[in-house]
């Protein structure tokens, strides 16, 4: 058996940084849609708007996973 070194170390990196821009993506929706104690009204429709997206980008990356993993 031979192991390509090479190519298991490229996918261990783009699964982290994958993994990390993830999960920094779905943090910056919790925070966006968490209580806006104190703000203006205009700022609150600006964050739940960035949170939404925050959220699709999210599950545009997660199916984007499952439509890899069946072809």
């Amino acid at each position: 058996m031979n192991i390509d070194w090479t190519a298991l170390g490229e996918v261990f990196g783009v699964s982290l940084v994958a993994t990390v821009a993830l999960v920094g993506v779905f943090t910056l929706g919790i925070l966006g849609s968490s209580s806006q104690a104190g703000r203006s009204g205009g700022s609150v429709v600006l964050a739940r708007s960035a949170a939404v997206a925050c959220y699709a980008l999210c599950a545009a990356a997660v199916a984007f996973g499952i439509y890899l993993i069946a072809t």
